[in-house]
């Protein structure tokens, strides 16, 4: 028994198919989801979703198990049309920002599951944190888990209200292991490396201390306390890094706190 047999039987309708949409479809398909069974609602729908087996643009299945929406609700008419009534309908929504009372206005009476995934799902290493509503009762809290853990890991929240901290650390946090990547291989450069060395390295040391942070499944701080000798080169660099007032933490902290704010400033507006 597959966990998509009631979802192969009763359909599955995706609002959006973009990036990250996407990457949730490629990851449900290669989990036993039926192309069939999936009805993808997407005006600027890619070339390589087409001639799938999937329904494109085509009419919604009259009680379809999951309404996945992944466009902002702005989006939504323009690719969904008129809004269906919905009975025994799990609706899941990753549009950033958005509360859940917002679609409770839109579907009202309906279970709504919200997920913050972040941009690493697209290879299936993603994490995503979900809270659902008053009306998603545990089963469809386990679907909308089975679902997003097609692509990554899953957490849940106890509030709607972290989800906006969520948003601030993981949800934009590729962007800032990039910059660091970034950041990192311009340091290696103006230590006399080329160019292209300096990023090899760079990018290969975030990703394998990424790996082993997970595999180790340790504190991050013992992890760093074995590779720092006391007097040594790893010492050195972290006395600049590890800087109260100058160094990574405040910065970080400042980083997050902004990108949390912005969060809880577009889920206001979307009100």
């Amino acid at each position: 028994m597959s966990d998509f047999d009631d979802i192969n039987r009763r359909g599955l309708v995706l609002v959006g198919c973009g990036r990250m949409g996407g990457a949730m479809l490629r990851g449900w398909l290669a989990r036993g989801l039926e192309p069939g069974a999936v009805t993808v609602m997407d005006p600027r729908l890619a070339p390589e979703w087409q001639n799938k087996g999937l329904n494109v643009n085509a009419a919604l299945p009259g009680d379809p198990a999951v309404l996945v929406l992944a466009v902002k609700p702005q989006m939504m008419a323009e690719a969904l049309g008129t809004l269906p009534v919905l009975g025994d309908t799990l609706v899941l929504s990753v549009a950033a920002g958005t509360t859940i009372a917002t679609f409770e206005a839109a579907f009202p009476g309906a279970a709504i599951v919200r997920v913050m995934p972040n941009t690493p799902a697209a290879i299936g290493q993603g994490i995503s944190a979900m809270i659902g509503n008053s009306r998603a009762t545990p089963a469809h809290l386990d679907l909308a888990e089975t679902l997003m853990a097609a692509v990554g890991r899953v957490v849940r929240l106890d509030h709607e209200d972290q989800m906006d901290a969520v948003t601030g650390l993981s949800g934009s946090g590729p962007a800032y292991v990039f910059h660091l990547i970034e950041a990192m291989a311009k340091a290696g450069e103006a230590q006399g490396l080329p160019a292209a060395l300096a990023l090899e390295l760079a990018r290969m040391t975030v990703a394998g201390a990424g790996a082993l942070a997970i595999d180790a499944d340790e504190d991050p701080a013992v992890l760093r306390e074995n590779v720092t000798s006391p007097g040594g080169t790893t010492a050195a660099g972290l006395r600049v890094l590890m800087d109260p007032e100058t160094g990574l933490p405040p910065l970080m902290a400042r980083t997050v706190a902004a990108a949390t704010e912005r969060g809880r400033e577009l889920g206001r507006t979307a009100q």
